[in-house]
């Protein structure tokens, strides 16, 4: 257990390695109740957000979900977020380290507009199914809502473990199909064991962060503090899914920034692997010849694809697939190739 964002976390139940396969090859339950989840009401919800957020919260289909971040003027992330459009609120998660200043950023840009913003991180636990066997898992305690209804960013409501109007959405951190559920979080411990013994029969295990760090660097996720942060653009993260320019919208805060850099980046967050006997790391300086050209922004030992692999931000030059390039360990080098994100997708 280690503190983490605020809150006290388990990086890991068991083996880390153990765990990234378990949620490969079957089903993964995790604790997320650390992440923010915020509830925006009132008649100017859609249209106040659409001038903070990146994605385009009108055109967000009710009951669907998109990725978006909260950026600063220069293009800067502040946060990257998940926006739920509901048919009367538009909800929000966010991350655990910066859901007080995502709260006292978005109080200042809606001030004067028909919004009220509520935090509901406390009262809200959040659980998660990861793995082919999540919906076999989950079914069992939901009752009013068939999974099979939910597609890949989608969410829904349902009555689990006999709670009613239970929030379930579709999307994951992973690579692998699965599930998050929000519920009155004094119902936590009861749902949690509910859903081991449901998912006993599947091999279900917990799973900590070491391992869900694992997991998403396999599958090619940015991490905040890691990949994307204030002085990093989600342009340049390969995040431009998540940026709507669609002249509808109208302008937003960043908007101008991230349009140039579109039109001109310097640098490519790529992924990286090596053959050589350690893994790269969060700050190991990425080499070419004499020069440092990059930083190591995340790195791990991957199970999954029997090697070692860590993300980085380089110049363009550097940044095609099969580039050689080197990390350096205390004047120590290792070779590394660039390889394209994700490393791992799985078979759908």
């Amino acid at each position: 257990m280690v503190e983490f964002g605020g809150w006290h976390m388990p990086v890991q139940y068991g083996p880390i390695l153990d765990e990234v396969r378990c949620v490969r090859e079957k089903v993964g339950l995790f604790d997320l109740s650390h992440m923010g989840r915020l509830r925006l009401t009132g008649a100017d919800r859609i249209s106040a957000l659409d001038k903070i957020v990146t994605t385009f919260v009108g055109r967000i289909p009710v009951d669907s979900i998109r990725y978006g971040l909260i950026c600063q003027e220069d293009g800067g992330a502040l946060d990257d977020i998940l926006v739920y459009r509901g048919e009367e609120d538009v909800f929000l998660v966010v991350n655990a380290s910066n859901t007080e200043r995502d709260v006292a950023w978005l109080k200042e840009h809606l001030a004067g507009a028909n919004v009220s913003l509520e935090d509901q991180t406390e009262e809200l636990a959040m659980l998660a199914l990861q793995g082919q066997d999540s919906v076999a898992t989950l079914q069992t305690v939901v009752e009013d809502l068939d999974l099979l209804t939910i597609g890949y960013y989608k969410s829904g409501f349902g009555t689990l473990c006999g709670l009613p109007n239970v929030r379930v959405s579709r999307t994951g951190y992973t690579g692998e199909d699965g599930f998050e559920i929000y519920f009155d979080s004094g119902e936590s411990e009861r749902v949690w064991n509910a859903l081991m013994e449901a998912g006993a029969q599947y091999g279900l295990k917990p799973i900590g962060l070491g391992a869900r760090d694992t997991l998403r660097l396999e599958a090619g996720m940015s991490l905040y503090g890691h990949e994307i942060n204030e002085t990093r653009n989600p342009i340049e993260a390969g995040l431009s899914f998540g940026i709507s320019f669609h002249e509808d919208k109208g302008d937003w805060i960043g908007r101008d920034a991230l349009a140039q850099i579109k039109a001109s980046p310097t640098n490519k967050l790529v992924g990286v692997s090596t053959d050589g006997k350690r893994a790269p790391r969060e700050g190991y300086p990425v080499m070419s010849g004499d020069e440092q050209i990059g930083v190591i922004c995340s790195g791990a030992i991957s199970p999954t694809l029997s090697k070692n692999i860590g993300t980085a931000y380089v110049p363009l030059a550097f940044s095609e697939a099969g580039t050689k390039v080197q990390m350096d360990l205390r004047g120590k080098r290792q070779d590394l190739t660039v390889t394209d994100l994700p490393f791992y997708s799985r078979k759908r």
